[in-house]
């Protein structure tokens, strides 16, 4: 029985990647759950009262609005994850599909922003273990956690932890995951019941015990570049099954189960954030949210406090942190592939690609994953304001996810005999019809989020997003080319080496 179980684990192994094939159904479908839900749902739906003044009551069509690109990147991706299933995937399907640079541009940008984000999102976690040291009575490690060092100090230690889980292999990651996913939607169910169980006159007469005012219902005005600049920043709620594409080189039954996995993620993250956000304003007035926005940084567990019974409000808090922490393992795969498939392409250097002899992980990879996200915690610290990252993260991903639509249009002409091997969808005219829908979409979202984020009124040039996000593209691009001239000065044949996928 054991000889014929190492037989079968030996047949799951690449010769040439020496990654396994572990990753079910459930497990990838949970990565990108788990990327997608965490500081977009407890966070963002609320401090966007802050980053776009004026957006009030439209945070519910603006979220519609937002999933409109996200679906239709969604449909890109899945298509081509049914052609190519390795690891990497966006870096892959562009770059066999569009263009090797493009392909790097469209994976680094992806690399770079979510790498930013796992830090601010370690970062942003710290102020939910506070919040619940408070609720249990713990002032005075409450108190502590505000400090500078032991929130950088904490953060840091969350991260590699996960690191480390993630090292540890698929079934690691897969025995940590799920089990905090489905917990994270047990205690997240418990704001969405309050959300219904609770009426708005409850609010009113918990934010009076607690000696606040209840705020004016001063009536909004909608316009639409407010509104379109709301949707353009809630897109980032929807970002995250691209998670599932990078695992490509591990997930079993990979035609099937790829494409099946970021259909089941986008609509049950979609469903999910609308019922939430939904049950949220339904009883806290979009003034107040407004007002507490204006003054501090919240969350749905802390707008919540005014109605719900201690021991409830610790919970969902818990629920946040967990939902938080959750991004933390998907996203680092996701990052740590990207860089395993440049590295196996010869964009990075080839000692990347190492796998560990024991735990079959890119373990070189996630280490430089998470260094690089340690910067991002170090960022998110000194910059004072996690949006910065989040802004990064949306122009990351909306040039990503545009890149894919791009390469749907394009793939025939460029590679034929990949584009012949997409499983779903096959009629051409349904293909062009989403890539070119995507990529206007995406196109329109772009120049908003761009022209939002060019035009806000910033202390210092560094606080613009789309200017941080060039300086390291031009770094990228640089480097790409510099690899591609050793590439080319070593006879390699780049022509044919990008009409192929890497060997399984």
């Amino acid at each position: 029985m054991h000889l014929r179980r190492v037989m079968a684990d030996t047949t799951t192994v690449s010769s040439s990647t020496g990654l396994v094939r572990q990753l079910g159904l459930l497990g990838l479908t949970a990565t990108g759950i788990c990327s997608m839900l965490g500081a977009s749902i407890n966070v963002v739906p609320f401090m966007i009262q802050r980053n776009v003044p004026g957006i009030g009551p439209y945070v519910l069509p603006a979220f519609l609005l937002a999933a409109v690109p996200a679906v239709l990147a969604a449909f890109a991706y899945s298509l081509l994850a049914s052609a190519m299933p390795r690891a990497g995937g966006s870096y892959l399907y562009a770059s066999r599909g569009l263009h090797p640079y493009l392909g790097f541009v469209a994976s680094f940008s992806q690399w770079f922003g979510l790498s930013i984000v796992i830090g601010v999102i370690a970062y942003v976690v710290v102020p939910f273990f506070r919040d619940i040291a408070l609720g249990v009575g713990w002032s005075e490690l409450a108190a502590s956690l505000e400090v500078g060092w032991v929130r950088i100090s904490l953060a840091v230690l969350l991260l590699w932890t996960f690191v480390l889980v993630n090292i540890r292999g698929a079934k690691s990651y897969e025995r940590t995951l799920i089990p905090l996913m489905f917990l994270m939607f047990g205690l997240g169910a418990i704001v969405i019941v309050s959300g219904f169980w609770f009426s708005p006159t409850d609010f009113s007469a918990g934010l009076q015990e607690v000696g606040k005012a209840v705020p004016s219902q001063k009536e909004a005005t909608f316009q639409w570049s407010t509104f379109l600049a709301a949707a353009a920043l809630l897109f980032s709620s929807f970002i995250g099954f691209d998670s599932i594409a990078q695992a490509g080189g591990e997930a079993k039954n990979p035609n099937r189960n790829l494409p099946l996995a970021i259909a089941l993620a986008i609509t049950v993250v979609g469903c999910f954030y609308f019922v939430f956000t939904l049950s949220v304003y339904r009883i806290v007035p979009w003034q107040f949210v407004a007002q507490e926005a204006m003054q501090q940084d919240i969350s749905a567990p802390g707008l919540l406090r005014y109605v719900l019974p201690a021991g409830l409000a610790v919970a969902i808090v818990a629920g946040a942190a967990i939902a938080l922490i959750n991004d933390l393992p998907a996203m680092l795969l996701s990052v740590s592939r990207l860089m395993f498939a440049w590295a196996e392409d010869g964009i990075f250097p080839k000692r990347i690609t190492v796998v560990h002899p024991v735990w079959r992980t890119p373990h070189v990879a996630l280490l430089l994953s998470g260094g690089m996200a340690t910067v991002g915690i170090l960022g998110s610290h000194f910059a004072g304001d996690f949006f910065l990252g989040i802004d990064i993260m949306v122009t990351s991903m909306m040039v990503n996810f545009l890149l894919m639509c791009l390469t749907l249009i394009t793939i025939t002409s460029v590679n034929p005999a990949i584009a012949n091997d997409i499983r779903i969808a096959k009629n051409r005219k349904v293909q062009l019809a989403l890539g070119w829908s995507g990529t206007i979409v995406l196109i329109g979202f772009l120049i908003i989020h761009i022209r939002k984020d060019l035009l806000s009124a910033v202390e210092a040039w560094y606080y613009h997003s789309t200017y941080i996000w060039l300086i390291v593209m031009l770094l990228a691009s640089v480097f790409f080319f510099i690899r591609w001239s050793n590439l080319k000065r070593n006879n390699v044949d780049l022509h044919q080496q990008f009409l192929n996928l890497p060997p399984e």
